[in-house]
C-alpha cells in the first residue's frame, strides 16, 4: 500500500471539468501534512489535449486511463477500468469531484473494492496518528460532521464544488503516462446515446468568474435591470437566491444553495440577500465576498470580506458607472 493520494479528475469530449483542479488541491492540501504524494488519473480515450492540460496545471503525475470503452461515459465502464487500476496502484487516499457522474458510479465503485465512501466533503481534517476525518454538511448545512473511515484504505472521498481553491500552475508541467485500461469482463449493461443537452437558456454558474446575485431586497422584478448592469459591467452573470427564482424572476438554473447550484467565482457581489444558511452552503467558496444590504445584522456580513451598509439602489448604479469609467480609462 503506497502513501499516495489519488484524484479521479473528470472530462467529457476532452474537456476537463474544473472542480477537477478544486479535487486536486484538496488532495495537495492534505500532502503538505501528510507527506503522501499526489497523483492525478484521467479515465476516457484520445486524452493527449486534457491530459497535458492536468499536467500544466498540476504538479503531481498524470495518468492518462485509455480504452474505446471509455470513449463514453457509462457507470459499468468506469468502475470495471478504475477497480482494476486502484487495485493496481494500491493508493491509500481516492479523492473525486462531487459531480452528477461522480455520483452515480462512485458508490458502485466503493461497492465493488469493499471499501468506505465518504461523499460531498467540505474539509478535512488530519490528526498525528494518522486519521483522517472528512467534514460533511448535515440537515442543509445548519450542522456539520466530522466523518472517518471504516476499514482498510484505499479510502474514498468525494470533494464538494468551492471546497477548495485551485492552487496556481507549477513552473515545470507533471509527467504524464497513458495506461491501457483493462478489457471489460462481460457486455456492457448500458448503452450511451447522445449527451443530454441543457436549454440555451440555461447557464453553468459554476464556470463563471464574477456573479452579482440579487435577493428579496431588489424588491421587483424590472429593478433586476440594476444587477444585470453590474453584472456586464464586470463581465460576469446574474444569479439569485431561491424567493427570486420561485416568483419567477429568474430561471432556476441562475438559483444559488442547497437547492441550486454550488459556485466559487472569484468575485460574488450579493444584493439584498440576508444570508440564509441555504443560500450561504452555495457560494461561500467564493475568492472574494462583497455584500450589500441595509441590515446591518443580516448574516451574510459574516463571511463577506467587504460589506457595505446601505441601500443597493443607492449603491449599485454609482459602483456601476464607477466601473464603467475605470475599464474605459485602462
Amino acid at each position: 500500500m503506497s502513501n499516495t493520494i489519488l484524484v479521479i479528475a473528470e472530462q467529457r469530449e476532452g474537456k476537463l471539468n474544473r472542480t477537477s483542479f478544486e479535487t486536486i488541491a484538496a488532495a495537495e492540501s492534505i500532502a503538505k501534512e501528510s507527506g503522501w504524494t499526489v497523483e492525478v488519473v484521467l479515465p476516457g480515450n484520445n486524452l493527449a489535449t486534457p491530459a497535458a492540460e492536468l499536467a500544466a496545471k498540476s504538479a503531481a503525475r498524470v495518468y492518462a486511463l485509455e480504452s474505446p470503452a471509455l470513449e463514453n461515459y457509462t457507470a459499468d465502464a468506469y468502475v470495471h477500468a478504475l477497480k482494476h487500476f486502484l487495485v493496481e496502484k494500491q493508493p491509500k487516499l481516492v479523492l473525486f469531484p462531487h459531480t452528477y457522474q461522480v455520483r452515480d458510479f462512485a458508490p458502485r465503485l466503493a461497492l465493488a473494492l469493499d471499501r468506505t465512501l465518504i461523499s460531498d466533503s467540505t474539509g478535512y481534517k488530519y490528526e498525528a496518528d494518522g486519521k483522517f476525518l472528512f467534514t460533511r454538511q448535515m440537515f442543509q448545512g445548519k450542522f456539520t460532521a466530522d466523518v472517518s473511515f471504516a476499514g482498510e484504505s484505499p479510502w474514498l472521498a468525494t470533494i464538494q464544488t468551492g471546497a477548495f481553491r485551485p492552487n496556481p500552475a507549477p513552473a515545470e508541467p507533471a509527467p504524464i503516462e497513458t495506461i491501457t485500461a483493462a478489457p471489460a469482463e462481460a457486455a456492457p449493461r448500458v448503452t450511451p446515446h447522445e449527451v443530454f443537452q441543457e436549454a440555451k437558456q440555461a447557464v453553468d454558474l459554476g464556470q463563471a468568474e464574477v456573479i452579482v446575485a440579487v435577493g428579496r431586497g431588489i424588491k421587483e422584478q424590472k429593478n433586476l435591470a440594476l444587477a444585470e448592469a453590474l453584472a456586464a459591467s464586470l463581465g460576469g452573470e446574474v444569479a439569485a437566491s431561491r424567493p427570486i427564482c420561485d416568483n419567477g424572476w429568474l430561471p432556476l438554473d441562475r438559483q444559488i444553495g442547497s437547492s441550486g447550484q454550488t459556485v466559487a467565482p472569484k468575485l460574488y457581489i450579493a444584493l439584498g440577500i440576508s444570508g440564509a444558511i441555504q443560500h450561504i452552503v452555495g457560494m461561500k467558496g467564493a475568492g472574494t465576498i462583497v455584500a450589500i444590504n441595509k441590515d446591518p445584522e443580516a448574516p451574510i456580513f459574516e463571511i463577506a470580506d467587504i460589506g457595505a451598509v446601505g441601500n443597493l439602489f443607492d449603491i449599485v448604479p454609482p459602483l456601476t458607472e464607477e466601473i464603467k469609467k475605470a475599464k474605459a480609462g485602462a
